[in-house]
């Protein structure tokens, strides 16, 4: 049995690694700070399936607090970290820029601190954002991403940095991930699909953003837990991988997948593109193919359609 330790363990992307983590017989310290960016519930509700794990330990605690966090790692000693925990959200990082440099910025520093004394492999959560405006497509592992359009975006690639430097001076592997637009059952409320779905339910109108003309790589969750799971067990030196679905979608198609599911037409508000936003993210996966065994099996079609089932359970219970 390994320990590792999951930070946003209570997060979407967090829940479904930590409980891959546990499903296989390994030890998993979670940490997470149930911030209320979104629903504390839905966070207390993946955590709770969690918790019923005899591997599973949760401490309720905000990665920027040194002292605290040091003393959990001394107390634990996990080799691995899966560094998950972040604040999410392109849009919410131009209403509150400093939440993002706290949360991204300094908690990660904070654990590749600790990642120097006696962690054997660092694996963590960077973003498409980090793209930018490229206009090179699809997006590679190899383009040059120094020109950010968001702040979230400029933080994600502070991550990527700072773990470079950790990696240089102190030999620690590390492995960054850039994760395209993942969705899926337990997903985040704020997301595209459930922001939808939610409002087509209340018979509402959707905003549809770039006036329905952008594109997504979307990526269903449960086709890249394994790659995860892979970079964890695997040390690479200082790697940098995307995990997307290879396949954009366009908006009008993904919102018309909502539509069938939920059997009801949207009203339809277009409006332009919002500040930070990109027009068409788009995933080159030859790298994580070929190192990781990535390969993307949910169509967005079959992955909304089993997210609309656990969406109409859910907030029906």
């Amino acid at each position: 049995m390994k320990k590792y330790l999951v930070t946003g363990s209570a997060g979407f992307i967090g829940f479904y690694v930590a409980k891959a983590l546990l499903d296989r017989g390994d030890e998993v310290i979670g940490i997470d700070n149930m911030n209320p960016y979104y629903s504390v519930t839905l966070k207390e509700d993946r955590n709770d399936i969690l918790k019923k794990y005899p591997n599973y330990t949760f401490h309720y605690l905000d990665l920027v607090e040194r002292e605290k966090l040091f003393d959990i790692l001394k107390k634990e000693k996990p080799k691995v970290i899966c560094h998950l925990a972040a604040q999410a959200g392109v849009r919410y990082s131009l209403e509150n820029p400093y939440v993002y440099e706290q949360s991204n910025l300094l908690g990660t520093l904070n654990l590749l601190e600790w990642s120097k004394k006696s962690v054997k492999n660092f694996v963590f959560a960077s973003s498409s954002s980090v793209y930018g405006g490229n206009r090179k497509i699809p997006f590679s592992e190899s383009d040059r991403v120094d020109n950010p359009i968001s702040l979230y975006a400029a933080t994600k690639k502070g991550t990527e940095l700072m773990a470079h430097a950790y990696h240089h001076l102190f030999k620690t592997p590390m492995t960054g991930l850039r994760f395209f637009t993942v969705y899926g059952p337990w997903g985040r409320p704020d997301m595209a699909l459930y922001t939808f779905a939610r409002n087509m339910v209340q018979k509402e109108p959707i905003e549809v953003y770039g006036y329905g003309k952008m594109l997504r790589d979307f990526t269903f969750i449960e086709d890249m837990v394994p790659a995860v799971l892979n970079c964890l067990d695997t040390p690479r030196g200082y790697e940098i991988y995307n995990l997307g679905g290879n396949s954009p979608v366009k908006l009008m198609d993904f919102i018309s997948f909502i539509e069938k599911e939920l059997g009801v037409t949207a009203e339809k508000m277009f409006l332009p593109m919002q500040p930070g936003d990109v027009r068409e993210t788009y995933a080159n996966i030859d790298k994580a193919r070929r190192d990781l065994g990535f390969e993307p099996k949910t169509s967005v079609k079959n992955g909304v359609k089993r997210s609309i089932a656990w969406f109409k359970k859910y907030y029906s219970d």
